[in-house]
């Protein structure tokens, strides 16, 4: 689902950064973001992401929060692997 929303959805994001990752948790986490928006005395009209999916419920922030510290925690250890390897790779070539 996640990569389903996020393929779809992904562009449709005021920001084209914001979006990707919005829509790529709107999916994994199955609810619906977007829409009549209200920040403070601001209301904002914005694309629906996951238009099939359902509403947040309060509990999906742990679910929410779960995934990000997930996210960080594979985005650290891929860039850790990746220093281990590049500086083995470049110390075999002398380079390092």
């Amino acid at each position: 689902t996640a990569w389903r929303v996020w393929r779809r959805d992904g562009s449709a994001h005021p920001s084209p950064n914001a979006g990707q990752a919005e829509a790529a948790f709107a999916g994994a986490v199955g609810v619906r973001l977007g829409g009549t928006l209200r920040y403070g005395e601001r209301i904002e009209h914005r694309p629906v992401l996951g238009a099939e999916l359902r509403p947040v419920t309060v509990d999906d922030i742990e679910r929410a929060c779960a995934l990000s510290r997930r996210v960080g925690a594979l985005a650290l250890g891929t860039t850790v692997a990746g220093h281990v390897l590049l500086r083995a790779f470049l110390g075999k070539r002398g380079w390092a």
